[in-house]
C-alpha cells in the first residue's frame, strides 16, 4: 500500500509541478531566451518563478529538518557531497547552461512539453534521455 501511495503522491507531485510550468509560461521556449536576453528585450517573469520556487523550495527544507523522517518513506534521500567544486561539476554546469540558453528549455519543462505538438521537444527529451544513459553508464563504471 505505502509503495502505490508513494508512486500516487509523485505522480500528483509531477502533475502539479507541470501545471506550474504551463501556467507561469515556462513551457514556452522564448520566455526562457527573453530572460536570458539581457542586452535586448528582456522578460523578467522567470525571475518571478525562480523566486517562488526558492521560497517553496526553502520552506520544504525547514520542514524536513523538523521531521525525523518522511511521512511515507523510512529515511530522506539525500545526495551525498563533498562540498567540492571540481571539474566535473563545473563542466556539467556549463553543458547544461549552454543547452539551456540555446533550446529555452531544462528537463522539468521538456517532459512537461511532451504532449504539445513541437519536434523540437522530443529531440530535446531524446538527446536528454541519452545524456541520462550515458552518465549512469559512467557513474557504473567508476562505482565498481
Amino acid at each position: 500500500m505505502t509503495a502505490t501511495l508513494r508512486t500516487f503522491i509523485a505522480l500528483l507531485a509531477g502533475i502539479l509541478f507541470g501545471s506550474g510550468l504551463a501556467i507561469s509560461g515556462m513551457l514556452n521556449p522564448e520566455r526562457v531566451r527573453g530572460f536570458l536576453d539581457i542586452t535586448g528585450a528582456w522578460d523578467p517573469s522567470l525571475a518571478f518563478v525562480l523566486v517562488g520556487a526558492v521560497a517553496v523550495a526553502a520552506v520544504g527544507n525547514l520542514l524536513s529538518k523538523a521531521m525525523s523522517k518522511p511521512v511515507l518513506d523510512d529515511t530522506f534521500h539525500v545526495p551525498e557531497s563533498n562540498g567540492q567544486i571540481d571539474q566535473p561539476l563545473l563542466a556539467g554546469s556549463a553543458i547544461f547552461g549552454i543547452g539551456w540558453a540555446i533550446s529555452g528549455l531544462c528537463p522539468g519543462p521538456a517532459i512537461a512539453s511532451i504532449g504539445r505538438d513541437v519536434s523540437t521537444i522530443y529531440v530535446f527529451v531524446l538527446a536528454m534521455i541519452a545524456g541520462i544513459l550515458i552518465h549512469s553508464g559512467q557513474t557504473t563504471e567508476s562505482d565498481s
